[in-house]
């Protein structure tokens, strides 16, 4: 599948990583810390990319509380 990208081989997995993140954060799969940790972004690095896509921050307090689970982790 990663060959079928027309993009130079090493920005390939990236690439895939973060669309898939994208994804599935804007289906609500994904909170936005898990979603940034699959793109490989810092926060500051995975806002513009929704932002780029249409994609709106939907956390709720339950998103809240898991991102600080995972920062703690």
């Amino acid at each position: 599948m990663l060959d079928a990208i027309a993009a130079p081989p090493a920005d390939r997995e990236p690439i895939v990583r973060q669309e898939l993140a994208v994804s599935l954060y804007r289906a609500e799969y994904l909170s936005f810390g898990t979603a940034r940790e699959l793109a490989g972004l810092s926060e500051a690095g995975f806002q513009p990319l929704l932002g780029e896509r249409e994609v709106e921050r939907h956390d709720t307090a339950a998103d809240l509380a898991l991102d600080v689970e995972y920062a703690r982790d």
